[in-house]
Parts: C-alpha cells; structure tokens; sequence
C-alpha cells in the first residue's frame, strides 16, 4: 500500500460518494493528472490502495502527487466533457495527450449576421455562427473556398453590416463577385437564401444546390429574364463540374460520421470519415500520445469526449470500430445521435475503411519518425486487436521442436517483421541437455539459449513470441523467458488440432475465424518454423546416416570422410561418383578411390534382402 502525503491524506477522508472529476497535483501547483469517477471516494481512494504493480506510469505518478482538487458533477456524463475540458486546458503530462486541434483551420460563415460574411479561422467559439472543419488538409480547405467564392456572391468586406454601409459599391460588384447588398443592390432575403446554399455546399449537400440553380434557371428563362438565367446557367456548370472531384467515395445512402483506430505502442491515430448523402467527403484525423499503459477505450472515450463532441457538424449517426465502458455516457452527451458498434454489413464494411486510414496514417507517422523501415500490413494490426496487444508485434519470433522417436531433436526460430519473413534472422538449434523425447524441455532450452544470445549481443527482441504447440509448450517458453527476466514479453502459443491460441496470463484459448487475416499470418509463421525445424531435422538424420556408412570403411578417416559428404551430399551420392572424380579429390587416389567403392558395392550386398 502505498501512503498518500499528509495533504492527500486529510481530503481523502472527506471525498463525496458521487460523480466528478479530479485533478492530481505536484508540489509547485502543476497538474500532473486529470481523471474522471462514478464514484470520486472510491477512485480517488484507489490509488493509494495499492502498489499498482502492472503500471509502471501510475506509480511514477502517485510518487509526485503532493495535492489533490475535485470538482462534483450532477452526472459521469458530465464528468466525462469536464475530464476532456479540463485535459485540453492544462495538458497534464501524465494524461493521454491529443495533438492540439487549435492548429487545424475551419470555414466559418457568421450566419448569425444580417448580411453573413465567410473566411477561414482557427478558433471555435459558441457565437452562433457556422463552423465547417477542422480541416487537416489545408489544400481541400481553399479549393472548396474558391468554389464557393466562383459560383456564390458572397461578400468579403467587413462593414458591420447593415449599421455600417459604405457610400458605393467595391471592385467585387463591377467584376461580379458579389452583387452589392451594402448599397441595397442586393435584398436581405435573396442574400440569405444564397448563404443557405452555401452552407449546404460545404455540407457536401451538392446535389440540393444542383437542384435550387436548375429551378432557378427555368423560372428565369420562362420568365424571359435570359441575364438572371445565363448566371443560373454558368452557376449550375461550374457546380456540376466541381461536385464529382469533391466525392471520394460512393457508399451506401444516409449521413454518417465514422471512426476508426489503429494503435502502436505509445501512439495512436483516431481517423474520422464524414458521409453526407452517401457520399465520402472528408477524413480528418488526430495523432494521439503517451498512451502507454492505457486501455484501447479509454483512448477512444478521451477521442470523442475531448474532440468529437466538439465538433459543430456532426452527423445523426455515429459508427464506432469497437465498444468501451463508458458509451452510454457518450450518447448522453450526443442527444438525437444514434451510436453503433457494427459487426456485418455496409456499415462494418465502413468501419473497416475508417481503420485503414487510421492505420495508413499510423504508418506515415511511424515512418516519417524513423521509427520502422517497412510499412506494416493489416493483418499486423488485426492481430494486435485480437491479441489485445497495447504494442503492434512489428517483430514476431516463433519457436518449433522437431525429433525423430528421441534422437536428432533440433529447435527453430524464424523471425518476421512487418508481417514479411526476414530469413537473415533465422536461427536453428541443436537440443543438448536433453535426453530421449521432451518437447517441453527441449522447448525451455532453445527458447532460453535464443534470448539469452539476443540479450547478450544487444540485439532487440521481438514484440510477440509465438509457440508451436499447445499449453505444455507455452509454459516451458515462459518459464525460460522468465528465468532470464524477460517475462513480460507478449507471448503465445498455437495449437495445430484446433487452430485454437492460447495467451499468457489468460485461461481461456482464443479462437478465431478460419477466414481471419490475423489467424492466416500466425499459421504462416507457424508453418514456416515447422518447415525450418523438420528441414534441419533431416539433415542432421541425413548426415549421421551418411557418417555411419562411411564409418565401416578402411583408410577413410573424419577429413576424407568430410570432403565426401560436402562434395557428393550422400552415401548415394558417392556410389554414383566415378572412380575418377572420387581420386580428384586431396588424399585419394585411384588406388584407394577403387577400394572405397568396392568397399561400399560389399556393404551393399551384405545388407541386401536376401531373394525367396
């Protein structure tokens, strides 16, 4: 048990019962932590009821803890904005820190305004105006500015409109940028209905405004008005000429906003897909840190509490990759959104491109970092996903035994990263200590005599060790990795029988679809240290064989005995040689090239079946 500071110590005696947020201290007054509680008692109380021996970041953080603040909320659905409010205000260095959005522009219109005006900004206020964004490419941003500002009027002066009005008309008016409502050119209601189509545009609503200019331009030409109805025509061509380049992707119809998460280690990306009209139109995504130790959920609930909830343009959907305890908090805070968690169909299907992009951008960030120099492929992550992993296994390690009835047992590992076979890092062994046939044994020695030469050579070690075999093999790898403290590894073990894989520190086997891209790279990695191990096992059969037929022949010593067995392969390889090419070797002659395969033709003869 750990003791709190004298401090600490007295407010923890008097903590409500009830739902909060609080803020963990250091001795200067910084915030080191902020968290959220059901129940503040019992949370914060929680830390000093242990040593937290599985979190390394908790017990750093609670030996810095000098003080402690609270701040009770009617319900954990407002603790949870609270918590997010409160992270992004003091960037605790202990909290998962999400990139700061301030940096990301946004389109605003001041629709709040008799006369609304619009230009980029990077700062969200409640004013009552319109914010499109956050837009993280900057590029797509100002091409949807310059088609707005091509086909709409809309004014770019900053008169306090209609309180200042200027005496005449700008430069705007007389190149046909904008139609002058500052000297009443332009009436209030007809302005309005043009900022209506342009927020539907930036809503990625194309085809509605498609649909006002045509009717537009017909009621004009019926009325005889060709000017108003040429505009109307030049509008609608400049509009269907942009609407396809700004549609992605085609999906299934409806408005969805859609998340996926891929995670490494410390880092995470949270990728968000907006669908309007069943049309994909934009991806934006946050780079999240220092989430080691933290659960996938937790990452994930700070994502949408701290950001998403944010955001003005939300959709009446939400489609999230996986499910966390605190969802039901989230859909208090998201009132007339539905949420799900889909498992088949089209929406699935979206998730799992949403998780692509997370991954692709992962990636990048990854690369870019010069922390890895090969991309990881998606059965990477999915297996990580499957496994529970907190680290991606970019590097895997797998061990198999291979014997023949107790003689010649022999041990393999091959290695992959990235999902790819890296054969320059495959190692076979010779089993040593063990006598007659122990699978467990022999698995203890080779995974222990691996390790320890890695460590040794200063060589990294893998992020999941995989294991051919069942629960007997898995504990012997354990116990030897433990032996040499690297117990914490991520390891595992796959059953031939069943396909089916067994964790440590889980009592359950897990079993996955027969179609999974994580059960399909594990079997490959399986198979390939199966192939390495039973090749090696060969061998070494083949040349004792070799050896012992040899040995029985006189004047054929160990170094002759060698060069026969590089130069011809096989006892069968040698009494197929010529006499010539035998004495073309150092230390024959044709003489003593004759004796040895009369030598091996008698042997032959002796051991033949005898005919009936």
């Amino acid at each position: 048990m750990v003791k709190a500071p004298e401090l600490v110590a007295q407010k923890l005696q008097h903590l409500p019962d009830s739902p909060g947020v609080y803020l963990w201290k250091d001795a200067g007054g910084d915030v080191l932590y902020v968290g959220k509680a059901k129940s503040l008692r019992s949370r914060v109380r929680s830390y000093f009821a242990s040593d937290h021996p599985f979190s390394l970041k908790t017990q750093h953080l609670v030996r810095h803890v000098a003080d402690l603040e609270t701040i009770v909320v009617p319900t954990e659905a407002h603790a949870l904005v609270l918590e997010a409010n409160l992270i992004k205000e003091y960037h605790p260095r202990f909290n998962i820190a999400l990139r700061d959005d301030k940096s990301y522009p946004y389109i605003k219109v001041t629709v709040n305004e008799p006369f609304p005006r619009m230009f980029v900004t990077r700062r969200v206020v409640s004013d009552g105006a319109k914010y499109f964004g956050p837009y993280t490419d900057v590029g797509a941003m100002r091409r949807s500015l310059n088609v707005v500002r091509r086909i709409f009027t809309v004014r770019t002066c900053n008169y306090d409109m209609p309180r200042e009005m200027p005496e005449r008309p700008c430069l705007d008016f007389f190149i046909q940028r904008c139609k002058a409502p500052c000297v009443f050119k332009q009436t209030q209601a007809d302005y309005a209905s043009m900022i209506d189509e342009v927020t539907l545009f930036l809503e990625g609503r194309s085809d509605e405004v498609i649909r006002r200019v045509r009717e537009r331009m017909e009621l004009a030409a019926s009325s005889l008005d060709f000017e108003r109805a040429a505009e109307m025509r030049d509008a609608l061509h400049h509009l269907e000429k942009m609407e396809e380049p700004t549609v992605v992707l085609r999906v299934e119809g409806g408005d969805r906003d859609v998340v996926g998460y891929a995670r490494d280690g410390d880092d995470a990306v949270v990728a968000l897909l907006r669908i309007r009209d069943g049309k994909l139109l934009a991806r934006e995504h946050r780079f999240i840190e220092n989430v080691d130790g933290e659960a996938d959920g937790d990452v994930l609930r700070l994502f949408l509490a701290g950001t998403y909830v944010a955001m003005p343009e939300r959709s009446s959907e939400l489609l999230l990759p996986f499910d966390f305890p605190d969802r039901a908090l989230l859909e208090e805070s998201l009132p007339g959104e539905s949420v799900h968690v889909p498992q088949r169909g089209v929406r699935r299907e979206l998730v799992q491109l949403a998780e692509q992009n997370a991954r692709h951008l992962l990636e990048e960030l990854k690369l870019s970092s010069a922390e890895s120099d090969v991309r990881a492929g998606d059965p990477v992550y999915d297996l990580a996903r499957e496994l529970a992993l907190h680290k991606l296994p970019r590097t895997m390690a797998c061990f198999d035994i291979s014997t023949t009835q107790g003689t010649d047992t022999v041990g393999s590992c091959v290695f992959f990263e990235n999902g790819r076979a890296k054969r320059g890092e495959y190692r076979k062994f010779k089993v040593k200590t063990v006598v007659g046939t122990d699978d467990f044994a022999s698995m203890n020695e080779v995974v222990a005599r691996y390790f320890n030469r890695r460590t040794t050579d200063g060589k990294p070690l893998p992020d999941l060790v995989v294991i051919d075999g069942g629960k007997g093999q898995l504990s012997a790898a354990h116990a030897a990795l433990d032996s040499i403290g690297l117990g914490q590894i991520a390891l595992i073990s796959l059953a031939k029988r069943d396909e089916e894989i067994f964790v440590w520190g889980r009592a359950e086997p897990l079993r996955l679809s027969r179609r999974s891209p994580a059960l399909r790279l594990l079997q490959r990695i399986r198979d390939e240290a199966h192939r390495f191990a039973v090749t090696f096992n060969r061998k070494r059969r083949s040349m004792r064989t070799v050896t012992s037929a040899l040995l029985s022949i006189p004047g054929v010593g160990p170094v002759k005995r060698r060069q026969l067995i590089n130069v011809f392969g096989s006892v069968q390889g040698v009494r197929d040689a010529s006499e010539d090419d035998i004495a073309a070797l150092p230390g024959f002659t044709k003489a003593s090239a004759r004796r040895l395969k009369e030598q091996l033709a008698a042997s032959d003869a002796t051991a033949a079946p005898a005919g009936g």
